[in-house]
This record gives structure tokens, sequence and C-alpha cells, in this order.
């Protein structure tokens, strides 16, 4: 039942606006943090520069928020799907070559946008019934969550006093405190580090030693057709990946970005976003569940809060210093942080199932969320070959595929609510 129009909102109803500026900017410095680990890691593990991954996030974000009007509070960062591929064709065509494929992997979503604004959203959506996308979102969450404890294992007393550092703050904090509650229980984690003497000295004479101000090491793409049949396909499974994080996000902020500002527009923001950061060098550039873990942790959902924590990004790319910083943070600490972040959003996709009211009585939905679950988080692969590289569906993307495949499939049963068509969203 929904309070009156005159009525107050709850204490804990969401801000959807942040008006003071001060705010806005920690809010912001949060969501770079909770992005830096996984946008750095990944052109670390290709060959690329982490600086221009950091500019070309924080530039891709700027992007799509501006080409989708500013309306969705998505970050997006340094892809994980393109690991394998890109490291590939830098070893051997070279980082301007990964350049050029990580460009046509971007035209694709334009492609994939176009196709979807002739045959409409409402098409697609008949395949991503709650069944299918609830279980995807646990997928998600939980598909993260070795990251986080493999990074807490490394000093779980550390860990340990990041995360209740962060859940004090978001429990019993007030105003401003409990809105950061990330960036408290880094701080935290950091000061515990250097009392206890858990950061290394080579980091810390690292950060002594690194330039304020320093521009990243751009480098211009080429065309080289070998890379771009090997790195453009992987955009089919990063589409199903968008799809799955557009979905995610609006569950967390109680809004459909699938119809407004629509599907085809994210992913023409998306593929141009992503194209930006391949432009100067960068890994590809995709949409972060990282972030969406914020918002369902702060309950602030204000976009302008994602574009300074864009800035933040572009600034740390521009400042070896600060880079240098977030990069002598211990492990256990990123991992602290993590297991909140990453099981909040599994929690969004349990509250997906819960408010369809899926009936797990029945047979046909079991079978839909188990395959979704095992076959996403049991560590499945499907192998492809493309233009004679082995690639390989895994995780989400192949949840994703078997699920919607798995829903057209078998036979639909009787309605699960009163006159709710089965595995349809009661507030649709």
């Amino acid at each position: 039942m929904t309070n009156p129009t005159n009525a107050a909102p709850p204490p804990s109803a969401p801000e959807p606006r942040v008006n003071d500026p001060a705010r806005r900017v920690v809010l912001g410095l949060q969501h770079s943090i909770a992005m830096f680990g996984a946008t750095v890691l990944v052109p670390i593990l290709v060959g690329l520069s982490p600086s221009v991954a950091l500019f070309g996030a924080g530039l891709a974000t700027l992007l799509f928020h501006l080409l989708t009007g500013g309306r969705v509070p998505i970050f997006l960062g340094s892809s994980f799907a393109f690991i394998a591929p890109t490291a590939l064709v830098v070893k051997e065509m070279g980082p301007a070559a990964a350049g050029g494929g990580l460009i046509a992997a971007g035209a694709m979503y334009l492609l994939f946008s176009g196709l979807v604004k002739v045959f409409g959203t409402d098409r697609l959506l008949r395949v991503f019934p709650p069944v299918v996308t609830g279980p995807v979102i646990i997928v998600i969450g939980l598909g993260l969550s070795s990251v986080a404890v493999n990074q807490a294992k490394t000093n779980w007393w550390l860990a340990l006093a990041t995360l209740a550092a962060a859940v004090i703050a978001s429990l019993y904090g007030r105003g401003l405190f409990r809105m950061i509650p990330i960036l408290i229980g880094v701080v935290t984690g950091y000061l515990v580090s250097l009392l206890t003497g858990q950061i290394d000295p080579k980091a810390l004479a690292d950060v002594a030693a690194a330039p304020l101000l320093g521009l990243p090491d751009f480098h211009a793409p080429a065309l080289d057709w070998r890379a771009v049949a090997v790195i453009a396909p992987v955009a089919v499974v990063t589409f199903i990946e968008h799809v799955g994080d557009v979905i995610v996000n609006g569950r967390v902020v109680g809004q459909n970005f699938l119809q407004k500002p629509g599907l085809s527009r994210t992913l023409f923001a998306d593929g141009v976003a992503n194209m930006s950061s391949a432009v100067l060098g960068g890994p590809a550039a995709t949409t972060y569940a990282e972030n969406t873990g914020v918002l369902a942790l702060t309950r602030v959902y204000d976009p302008r809060v994602l574009q300074i924590g864009a800035v933040f990004a572009m600034a740390f790319g521009c400042s070896p210093k600060l880079a240098a910083l977030l990069r002598s943070l211990p492990q256990g600490v990123l991992g602290g942080v993590s297991i909140l972040l990453f099981g909040m959003i599994a929690s969004v996709g349990i509250r997906t199932l819960a408010e369809a009211r899926i009936d797990f009585a029945h047979s046909r939905n079991l079978i839909i969320v188990s395959l979704i679950l095992v076959l996403g988080l049991g560590g499945a692969a499907f192998p492809i070959s493309v233009a004679g590289t082995s690639l390989e569906l895994h995780g989400m993307a192949l949840a994703a595929l078997v699920g919607i495949l798995a829903n057209l499939i078998l036979p639909a049963q009787h309605q699960e609510v009163q006159g709710v068509p089965e595995g349809e969203d009661v507030a649709a």
C-alpha cells in the first residue's frame, strides 16, 4: 500500500537528489573508490595502462550520462569479459590493434541498439521475466563473491575491521556519515593498516615519490581485422551483461530504465562510451555492478553523484600520486568492503523474486532458477571458436542465456498469482 501524497516519507526512504555540493563530492569519491580496484586490475592483466583505464572509465561514464539524459545512476569501468581476447591481441598484435578491436566491439553495441529500436524493447522484456532476471542478478552478485573473499583472506582481521566500520556507519550513522559507509570503511581500514604496519613500505615510497600531476600514456588505436575478429564478438556476451546491469540498477533505484530512457538508448550510450575509452588506448568500458552495490547500500541514487565519481576517476588518471595512494590500499581493506557490496547486489536478486511472487512449488520455476544458479556460479563454461581463437561463454552471460532459453522452451503452467500470468512482475 502506498503512502498518501501528503504523508512524510519513511526515515529510510531513498534520497533521489543530493542538494548539498559537499555531500555530492564525498559521495562521488566513494563511488570512484568502489570502482578503482577492478578498473585498474583489468589493464594490468591485459597489458594496458592503468592510468589510461581510469581516465577512460571516467570519460565513458560522463558520456553515458550525457547520452542517456542523466537518468541512469550507473558507472562504467573496465570489463572483465574482454580480458582474454584483449590480452591475446595485445600480446600478438600490440596495444594499438587491441584498441581497434575494442572500438569494433563498441560499434556492435550501436548495432544492437538499432535492432532494439526497430523491434522494440517489449519483445526483449518477454524473454527477461523476473523468474530469469532474479536469479541472474543473484549470479552477478555472488559471481563476484570469490573476488571479495580472496581479497579478504589476505588479512581477515583487517577485512573484518573494514567491514565492521562500514556496517556500523550504515546502521548507526547520522546524516552524511550514514550515506558514505564504504568510504568510512576504507578510511578506517587504511588507518588500521598504517597503525599495524600492514601497508607495503614500497607502496608508501611510491606514493611519496609519485608526482602530483601527469598525463596518462594515451596512444591511438589501429585497425587490424584479425583483432576485430577476436575482440568484437565478445560484445554479444557483454550485451547480455548490459541488460542485466541495467535491470539490476533499475531494481535498486526503483525505476524501469529499460523503458525510460530505453534499452536502445542505454546500449547506444554504452557503445559510444566504450569506443571513447578504446580511442585513448584504454580497455573496454562497460556498465559496472560494483557501483550498483554502493547505490543499494547508501540508498542515494542521484546521477550527479556518479558523474562526480567519474570526474574523480579522470583526476586519478591524471594524478600519479593519487593513483599510487589508492594502489597502496591493502587487499584486506578492499575485501572487507567488497563483501558488503557484492552481497547487496545478490540481495536485490532475491528481492526481485520475492516481489514477483514466484511460486517455487512449480517445477518449471525451480528448473529455470536451478539452471541459472548452478551454471552461473558453478564455473561452467561453453567454448566458442572465433577466427581460430578459443573463447568461453561463462558466468553471468552463460547463466542469462540458459535462463532465457529455458523460459522460452519450457511450457508454462497455471497462473502463480490470481490475475497475474506466470513469471510476470506483479508490479508491472
